[in-house]
């Protein structure tokens, strides 16, 4: 009996998500999906990304957590418009909550909007919320064997973000390893390596995220010419 209701669910926040989709591209925002576990370091890449394309592209962020406005509070710091999202126990965001939390966000400003997702490796998979993109941080701190134990997260990914790098020495992890599993998972995504305390690794994740932007600026203005034709 739960897996009609479940069905039903996905497909009511799909449709939604496509939607939401539809009208980000409209307006040229390349949408991140930021997943990975708690401590990955997903709110430090998120400071590191708004302190080097600061001078380039205007970023938003919609900050997914179960309690407090914390991560939030960091990424206002750096002055990033930024939403919390608190879902009160939910262990994912949807595209539900999203569509609200950009009524409070001045899209007609925004080039790249990033949603941090709620800190897991299970359920933000699986719901969809608009955006044009799946990225995936795994810390080096996580242990090698977390691509295959969670396959659909990193299957859905478009970048995979190697992070906390400088801790190598300080592990057992087996990069060798994890980079054969997350390669036989998706041979397509963007394998990144990076630091954010030395910033090693920072510059490809910035080219990648310019790359979103060019390209759903360009589809952007292909619907814009279509619609004035």
């Amino acid at each position: 009996m739960e897996i009609p209701v479940m069905s039903n669910i996905l497909h009511k926040n799909d449709e939604n998500a496509a939607e939401l989709n539809t009208m980000l591209t409209t307006r040229g925002i390349f949408t991140v999906n930021l997943m990975g576990s708690p401590g990955c370091g997903k709110t430090s890449l998120l400071e590191q990304t708004v302190s080097l394309l600061k001078n380039e592209l205007t970023l938003a962020v919609i900050e997914g957590d179960l309690y407090t406005s914390k991560d939030a509070d960091r990424i206002a710091g750096a002055g990033t418009p930024v939403v919390q999202i608190n879902t009160g126990g939910g262990c994912h965001l949807d595209a539900f909550m999203v569509k609200a939390a950009l009524t409070k966000l001045d899209l007609a400003a925004v080039d790249i909007l990033i949603i941090e997702n709620v800190g897991n490796l299970v359920c933000p998979a699986e719901f969809n919320v608009g955006e044009h993109a799946k990225v995936v941080v795994f810390s080096v701190t996580e242990g090698e064997d977390k691509p295959l134990k969670y396959p659909l997260v990193f299957r859905q990914s478009e970048a995979i973000i190697l992070n906390k790098t400088d801790l190598l020495p300080y592990t057992s992890f087996n990069m060798d390893a994890a980079i054969d599993d997350i390669k036989g998972l998706n041979p397509q995504a963007s394998l990144l390596q990076t630091s954010c305390r030395t910033g090693d690794g920072l510059p490809a994740w910035i080219e990648w995220l310019k790359a979103g932007a060019a390209r759903t600026r360009r589809q952007a203005n292909m619907i814009q010419g279509v619609k004035c034709d």
